[in-house]
C-alpha cells in the first residue's frame, strides 16, 4: 500500500528500497539488491524520464566499489546488445567485481548453444560466466518449489551434451557459493581499509559528540552540577589567559610598563611649576602674613597641585586593566565550547563576570586614588631636611614681599617641588600597579563568579532548566550520533575479532 501511495497504480518506479529478509539454513549470508531492468522506451503510464531514472538508480548502486555486479543477460538474445554488460563495463572496466550470469539457456533455438559465452571465448570477463535455468511462468503457476527447480536445473546441465562438461560450474547453487567465496576474499582484502575507515569514523563521531556536549541531566542536582562544571571550565580558561598559558594577560603588564608611565610623563609638571604659577601660589599661600623662614604652605600647595593631577593617569590605568579583563572574559566564553551549547547560560555567565569586574574596578579605583591622596596628605619630611639651607632662606624680612620672591628664588622652589613630585611619581609607578593587581587581577582569578554561584544555589528547577535551554535539533543530533557511534564500535569489535582469528 505504501509503495502504491508513492507511485500510484501506474508503471512508475520509486527509488525507495523494499526490504525483504529471508532466514533459512539453505541460503548464503548475502545482501542481494534486485534492480529494475534497463528499458529503452517509456510505455503508457510511465514518464518520459523513466529511461534515465532507471539508469541513474542502477548506477547509484553498482558504482559503489564494494558492490558485486551480477550482469544478467538472456542466452537467447545477442550478448552484444546486453544493457547489463554495457553499464557494468562502464562502472567496472577491469571486470574485477562483475559476474556474468546467463539465463534462459534452456530456451535457446535448436542447434544453438551458449558454450562459447560460458567458456569465455565470446565475451571474456575476469570472473567466470555462470549459466542458470530458472522456473518458467508455467512452473510458478503450478507452484513448483525451489528444491525441485534446483534439482531440475542440475539435471539439465548434467544431461545436456553441450553443457555436460561445464555442469559442476553451472547453476544457481554454484553461483551462490562462488559469490560467497568472492565476498569472503573481498572482505579479507579490505579488512585493513574497513578498519581504518571505521576508526576514522569513530574519531569523527566522538569529536562531534564532544563538540555538542554531554546530554543534560533531568534532576535539579544534575542540572546544577552541569552548570557548575561548565562555569569551572570557563573560569579555568580565564585564569589561563591571565597566567600566560593563553594569550591576552600580557596586555595588563603593557599598561603598567608603558601606558601608565607615559601618561604620567604627559602631565608636564614643569609647566605647572612655571615661575608665574610658583609666584602666584606662594603669594596666595602666605595670605596677609609673609612667611618667616620658608614658604611651607606654598610648598604644600605646589606639591598638592601636581600630585592631584596624577589621579587622572591612575584612574585611566584602572579602566585600561578593567577593559582588558572584560575582553578576556569574552575570549574565555568563546573558547569554552560547553557554553556554546547553552546560549542563555552563556549570556548569564558573561553578565555575572562583567558585574564582578565592575565591582572590582570600583574598589580598585577607590584604593588606587587613596594612594595618591595619601601622598598629598602627608609629605616626606626627610626629603626637605636634606636640601641645602640656602634654598629655604626667605631673604631679608625688611625687603618688600615682592622683592623677596626674585626669579632665582622662585626657580629654586620650582626645582625643589619638581624633584619631590618626581620622587613621589616613582613611588606611585610601583605602588599603583600593585594596587590594581591586588584589587582587580587577583580578585578576578579568585572570585570572578562567586556572586553568581551564591545566587545560583537559590534557583529552582525551572530556572535551572531555563539556563540549559538546548536546541531540540542539537539534542536529536546527539542521540543519533550516539547510536551511530555504538554501531561503529560494535562493528569495530567484531571486525577486530575476525582479523585476530585469521
Amino acid at each position: 500500500m505504501k509503495l502504491t501511495e508513492k507511485t500510484g497504480r501506474s508503471k512508475q518506479i520509486s527509488p525507495v528500497p523494499i526490504h525483504l529478509s529471508i532466514y533459512s539454513p539453505y541460503v548464503v549470508n548475502l545482501t542481494l539488491i534486485d534492480l529494475p531492468g534497463l528499458t529503452k522506451v517509456a510505455v503508457e503510464g510511465q514518464p518520459d524520464s523513466i529511461v534515465q531514472d532507471i539508469e541513474n538508480m542502477v548506477r547509484s548502486y553498482i558504482e559503489k566499489p564494494n558492490c558485486i555486479i551480477l550482469a544478467v543477460s538472456p542466452a537467447n538474445q545477442d550478448l552484444a546488445t546486453s544493457d547489463a554488460i554495457k553499464i557494468s563495463r562502464e562502472v567496472d572496466p577491469k571486470g574485477e567485481r562483475t559476474f556474468g550470469v546467463l539465463t534462459k539457456i534452456d530456451l535457446m533455438d535448436k542447434g544453438t548453444d551458449a558454450v562459447d559465452i560460458l567458456e569465455g571465448r565470446s565475451y571474456r570477463l575476469q570472473q567466470p560466466w555462470v549459466g542458470v535455468v530458472n522456473r518458467s511462468q508455467q512452473d510458478i503457476n503450478k507452484n513448483v518449489d525451489m528444491i525441485a527447480a534446483r534439482r531440475r536445473e542440475r539435471d539439465y546441465f548434467s544431461s545436456t551434451p553441450e553443457y555436460k562438461h561445464l555442469a559442476p560450474r553451472m547453476g544457481s547453487e554454484y553461483l551462490a557459493k562462488m559469490l560467497s567465496k568472492h565476498l569472503e576474499q573481498v572482505i579479507k582484502s579490505r579488512i585493513p581499509g574497513i578498519q581504518s575507515l571505521i576508526t576514522k569514523t569513530i574519531a569523527e563521531l566522538e569529536t562531534e559528540l564532544n563538540r555538542l556536549g554531554k546530554p543534560i541531566a533531568n534532576d535539579a542536582g544534575g542540572k546544577l552540577y552541569t552548570i557548575m562544571e561548565i562555569c569551572r571550565m570557563f573560569d579555568s580558561i580565564y585564569k589561563e589567559h591571565l597566567d600566560g598559558v593563553r594569550p591576552g594577560g600580557e596586555k595588563v603588564y603593557h599598561v603598567f610598563d608603558n601606558q601608565f608611565p607615559v601618561a604620567i610623563k604627559r602631565l608636564q609638571f614643569d609647566k605647572q611649576l612655571s615661575m608665574e604659577n610658583v609666584r602666584k601660589l606662594i603669594t596666595e599661600a602666605d595670605g596677609y602674613q609673609p612667611h618667616l623662614i620658608a614658604p611651607e604652605q606654598g610648598y604644600r600647595r605646589l606639591i598638592e597641585s601636581c600630585l592631584v593631577s596624577i589621579r587622572g593617569p591612575a584612574e585611566a590605568a584602572v579602566d585600561a586593566v578593567h577593559a582588558i579583563l572584560k575582553d578576556l572574559v569574552r575570549k574565555a566564553i568563546n573558547e569554552t565550547h560547553e557554553l556554546k551549547q547553552f546560549p542563555t547560560l552563556r549570556v548569564e555567565v558573561g553578565n555575572a563576570a562583567f558585574e564582578s569586574l565592575d565591582r572590582m574596578r570600583d574598589e580598585s579605583k577607590k584604593n588606587t586614588l587613596k594612594l595618591v591622596d595619601m601622598e598629598c596628605s602627608y609629605l616626606t619630611v626627610d626629603f626637605f631636611r636634606k636640601l641645602p639651607q640656602d634654598v629655604e632662606k626667605g631673604g631679608n624680612p625688611s625687603h618688600s614681599i615682592f622683592d623677596r620672591y626674585n626669579d632665582s628664588y622662585l626657580r629654586r622652589i620650582g626645582q625643589t617641588v619638581l624633584s619631590y613630585v618626581n620622587m613621589v611619581c616613582a613611588t606611585l609607578r610601583n605602588s599603583i600597579p600593585k594596587s590594581i593587581v591586588y584589587c582587580q587581577v587577583r580578585e578576578a582569578k579568585r572570585s570572578l563568579l562567586d556572586h553568581f554561584f551564591t545566587e545560583l544555589g537559590a534557583r529552582e528547577m525551572k530556572q535551572l532548566s531555563k539556563l540549559l535551554d538546548e536546541d531540540p535539533a542539537v539534542m536529536e543530533r546527539r542521540t543519533n550520533l550516539a547510536k551511530r557511534l555504538e554501531l561503529y564500535r560494535s562493528a569495530q569489535a567484531e571486525i577486530d575479532a575476525v582479523a585476530w582469528s585469521k
